[in-house]
């Protein structure tokens, strides 16, 4: 089967707050499945909101920031492999198992141990476990005062009901050698998930999607300063930009779904809530291959030569012998 229904969430998480957030998930996920997509995207750091506000509390020892930072840790969860007690996405995975769909989850992942968080891309397969985590490899600018750097463990696509799914967190689009590893593993689907949609990172979605030969959804956050906490809203509209509004939509959205020839299946999406959907037919790829292969009959494998080290550095390796 080649044609299948896909789908962008376009909804405010609740900030801060991740058991709200994950309850929301799951009514969006519902929503979503009952219109027919088996694959059911969200935008980056959804849970529990990207934190522009820290790029407005930026000074030394601030007490505020530090406040605000160990809530941001305490509502991030720790990533587990499937479903339990213990585990803050059980009903998340619950129902991606219950409506046997894929989700990718945009979150704010926090280390298993001591106290970093990283920028990641959660895949959960329709039996609820984790398919895949890829955690953003270089944040960008002054988000390194809030994320550690990834690492290449989850820089692949991964076979999905609807096809092989990859993606990569905002900037890093514009990281050739990430491109190029993720062209390499096969990817067919691929998640760009972003905190806003402007042109240039719908240049990047649409350049994508025709030098992979893929389809791209391409996901945006919805958010307003009213989704905030009012202690947050103007260090968060400062971390937006000068030109940020003190009211209404400071996310608008902007997500949509682009074809293996850098052409819109579904144009972006602005300034409205709602479950972005589109129909796509996975044949057109081999199409679209006739004139372009990046990792075959356009490229130089005699003269060039990529090298990933996957491996999840954790740092510390202790033996007992």
């Amino acid at each position: 089967m080649t044609h299948h229904t896909v789908a962008i969430v376009q909804y405010p998480p609740a900030v801060l707050d991740l058991r709200a957030s994950v309850m929301r998930s799951v009514a969006h996920v519902t929503e979503a499945a009952d219109a027919g997509a088996r694959l059911i995207v969200f935008p980056e750091t959804w849970l529990t909101c990207y934190p522009a506000w820290a790029f407005g509390m930026a000074g030394w020892d601030d007490a505020e920031a530090r406040h605000w930072h160990a809530r941001l840790l305490a509502e991030s969860p720790v990533l587990g492999a499937t479903a339990d007690a213990a585990d803050a996405l059980a009903d998340l995975r619950a129902v991606a198992a219950n409506r046997q769909v894929t989700v990718v989850m945009g979150l704010n992942e926090r280390s298993n141990t001591g106290g970093t968080l990283y920028n990641s891309i959660l895949t959960i397969g329709p039996d609820g476990s984790t398919l895949n985590v890829h955690r953003k490899l270089v944040p960008t600018h002054s988000e390194r005062i809030i994320w550690g750097a990834g690492d290449a463990a989850g820089l692949r696509a991964i076979d999905t009901p609807v096809g092989r799914v990859g993606g990569l967190v905002c900037w890093e689009h514009w990281m050739p050698l990430a491109r190029q590893a993720l062209h390499a593993s096969g990817e067919e689907i691929h998640i760009a998930a972003w905190p806003e949609t402007s042109d240039i990172h719908q240049v990047a979605a649409r350049s994508y999607a025709f030098e992979g030969r893929c389809f791209v959804l391409s996901a945006g956050l919805y958010l307003a300063v009213e989704d905030l906490p009012e202690a947050l809203r103007e260090p968060f509209r400062i971390g937006v930009g000068p030109e940020a509004p003190t009211s209404g939509l400071l996310f608008d959205g902007g997500s949509s779904v682009i074809g293996p020839d850098g052409h819109y299946v579904v144009e972006p999406v602005r300034g409205r809530p709602g479950i972005v959907l589109a129909e796509i037919d996975l044949s057109a790829l081999d199409r679209a291959h006739h004139d372009l292969d990046v990792v075959g009959h356009s490229a130089r494998n005699d003269v060039f030569e990529l090298r990933v080290d996957a491996r999840r550095r954790d740092g510390v390796v202790v033996r007992r012998d």
